[in-house]
């Protein structure tokens, strides 16, 4: 990489916040961290900083959840402006980082929904056990009558290697999904006669024609904890779920198709369904015919922000809109209006896997003027920009309401300013919330910075920098924190 562009790289600086007063949420410090995590047999820990905007958009979500589970579990939270000692202990290099903690001990990273309830039911089944042992027929049923998928183990004998392998997984998995198992002969007898598999069933609100509600491990399978996980992960959501805030990390992520209309299975099933029912409709024809595209249906309002990243209308209206985004982050949306018959939605599926559809990019317009010491990046000039084979690029991604990215702007403008007269050195910057970010670069917080080197453009260099070294040590002695 070229040691003049590391050489006079910059410093992030950092700035202290406050604790507000009557909360239930444990304000932990160098001082009293390990004493009081030591004192919780399971303790979720939030690290995060003050300026960072996804700490900002947690922070009610997070003090709402520490409320609801007050008297069952706390929740706790650690300012690494402040408290840098036990930060970098505990290895944290982004924020906001979410720990659990059992007995004083790391357990590993919260990987969970970040919502109240999302945190609130992921930590309930932190805190019991991996899987429910079930007495009777009623505690089956109550529990599969559940508005998440259920997996029920039914075992003759609870000591056996299949149900020990069950529990290995369920403990591995209790996070994301439900678990339960139970010996009762009545339920053992209807469900696994060979009283060594498990059933999972699906949300009985989600029930529809196009499917089955629950599915069977198969009988000649040897159960082992991978084998249950790949099972679920297979069929836990169906041709067709219901998109949440709580699920979208599991859903997401690969080629999905959204319908997102005013989807409310409390006040209106009836409607909701009655939309998801034709698009499961034309779904199962495509998947039948051996196509692979995964589906789903959302709230419009709930993922307006998703909605608008495909340049269409997040507003009311019955009709459902529809758009598709692959897993290298290509966004196909739906111009037709959607059809009662299922036609629309057919013909845009088909121009989809005929490659006939144009790609959505959201993008700002081209600066009629970019002569600055940092050029300005949009989606629609990235390739004339950022791909030059000719030049070394280092760009910024940032977003606007970012401070740690108000902080570093004077830094780099001075960056640029001091390499303007290299013609073969371009200083940019791209607002990653106005304009689609080419898929090869992954932006997780801001601001993320990427070196993209000549002759090497299909691989970008991520600055994989802990924020408090660079702190530190800034530009002079950047490659301390390589």
């Amino acid at each position: 990489m070229n040691r003049q562009l590391l050489g006079a790289f910059f410093l992030l600086a950092v700035t202290a916040g406050t604790q507000a007063a009557g909360s239930d949420v444990l304000d932990l410090t160098d001082d009293n961290f390990e004493s009081t995590v030591s004192q919780h047999s399971i303790l979720l820990v939030e690290f995060f900083a003050p300026w960072c905007g996804h700490c900002k958009k947690l922070a009610p979500e997070y003090e709402i959840a520490a409320t609801k589970l007050k008297g069952t579990l706390s929740l706790a939270k650690v300012d690494c402006t402040a408290n840098s000692n036990t930060c970098n202990k505990y290895g944290v290099s982004g924020y906001p980082t979410l720990k659990i903690f059992r007995d004083g001990e790391d357990s590993g990273s919260y990987d969970g929904p970040r919502t109240a309830d999302g945190i609130v039911s992921t930590m309930k089944k932190q805190a019991g056990p991996a899987s429910v042992d079930l007495r009777s027929v009623g505690e089956f049923e109550k529990f599969i009558s559940d508005k998440d998928a259920s997996v029920v183990g039914f075992f003759r004998d609870l000591y056996s290697g299949p149900h020990s392998e069950f529990l290995k997984a369920a403990n591995t998995l209790r996070d994301n999904y439900r678990f339960a198992h139970t010996d009762e002969k009545e339920l053992v007898d209807k469900y696994d006669s060979n009283g060594e598999g498990f059933v999972l069933f699906r949300p009985q609100h989600l029930a529809n024609k196009f499917e089955d509600s629950s599915v069977t491990f198969p009988a000649d399978e040897k159960i082992t904890s991978s084998k249950i996980k790949k099972f679920i992960q297979d069929n836990i959501f169906g041709l067709c779920p219901h998109l949440t805030e709580d699920n979208k990390d599991l859903i997401q992520g690969k080629d999905l198709l959204v319908a997102y209309y005013d989807v409310d299975y409390e006040k209106n099933v009836k409607g909701t369904n009655y939309w998801r029912n034709r698009v499961m409709k034309v779904a199962k024809s495509f998947v039948d015919a051996g196509k692979k595209l995964n589906f789903a249906v959302a709230n419009r309002k709930a993922f307006g922000h998703e909605v608008t990243e495909f340049g269409l209308d997040a507003g009311t209206g019955e009709l459902p809109v529809v758009g598709i985004k692959t897993a290298k982050g290509e966004k196909y949306a739906m111009q037709e209006e959607f059809s009662r018959d299922g036609k629309a939605l057919e013909r845009f599926l088909q121009d989809y896997f005929d490659g006939k559809l144009k790609r959505y990019m959201k993008s700002e317009a081209i600066p009629e003027s970019n002569d600055g010491p940092v050029k300005v990046v949009v989606a629609e000039n990235f390739d004339e920009i950022v791909n030059d084979d000719s030049k070394d690029v280092l760009i910024e991604f940032y977003a606007p309401w970012c401070g740690h990215c108000k902080n570093l702007e004077p830094k780099y403008k001075e960056l640029g300013e001091k390499l303007g007269d290299d013609p073969n050195i371009v200083i940019a910057k791209m607002d990653a919330t106005a304009n689609d970010v080419p898929s090869q670069y992954e932006v997780r917080g801001f601001p993320t910075i990427y070196f993209t080197p000549a002759g090497s453009k299909q691989k970008p260099k991520r600055y994989e920098k802990n924020d408090q070294c660079i702190s530190r040590h800034g530009a002079a002695r950047l490659e301390e924190c390589q």
